[in-house]
């Protein structure tokens, strides 16, 4: 297993880096590849309650990638973290199969929660340089997250998501039409000019009855 999980992680930086020359480059040399690999121990350590040694191991990861991942963190298969330097994954993140994760991500918390405090990342996500995920809230399958996008609340499948705080400008390949602020119908005003009619009408019926008489 432990071997398969390499040659998967190898084989996905191959499927996505056109930079990526041969398999020793991308193992020995690519600081995504030793943070996850490092990760692996840590995690390991950490589920079965040792957590000096996981804590150990991940404060290692750190000074030799510039990434730091919990080791209380659960992390899919073929999870692909390009550049890495400065990315931060808390304690209880959770993140799907074939997920992209560029440079200074952060799938963290807002201090405001206890327990469950970091997000759960779903499959086929990619989250673009810069990027702050706060929260223990979902981001669904095949879901895209613009650079420097600041993410406080769940994103739905097939979703892209940009801006601070970020909002949906695509869904499933289909553009979002954005709300105009500005020109929003008053719907007050529509109600008072169908009153209006309707008080018209009824003006003109009770007329027509008279002049029947």
């Amino acid at each position: 297993m432990f071997f398969k999980r390499i040659r998967e992680d190898i084989q996905a930086v191959k499927d996505r880096d056109p930079a990526a020359r041969n398999s020793l480059e991308i193992f020995f040399l690519y600081p995504g590849v030793k943070a996850i690999r490092m990760h692996r121990r840590a995690h390991f350590f950490y589920r079965h309650k040792m957590f000096f040694l996981a804590r150990l191991v991940s404060q290692r990861a750190v000074r030799k990638t510039g990434i730091e991942i919990h080791p209380g963190a659960t992390i899919g298969r073929r999870l692909v973290i390009d550049h890495g330097t400065g990315v931060v994954i808390g304690e209880t993140a959770e993140i799907g199969d074939d997920v992209l994760i560029y440079q200074g991500v952060t799938l963290g918390g807002t201090g405001k929660d206890v327990g469950k405090r970091h997000p759960t990342i779903g499959n086929n996500v990619m989250i673009s340089s810069g990027a702050k995920v706060l929260g223990p809230f979902k981001v669904g399958n095949n879901v895209r997250i613009a650079a420097g996008a600041v993410v406080l609340e769940e994103v739905p499948d097939g979703a892209t998501v940009v801006g601070v705080p970020a909002r949906v400008v695509r869904l499933n390949g289909e553009k979002i039409k954005p709300l105009d602020q500005i020109h929003i119908p008053d719907p007050i005003s529509q109600e008072l000019c169908r009153l209006e009619g309707e008080i018209y009408k009824l003006n003109k019926e009770i007329k027509e009855l008279k002049e029947g008489k």
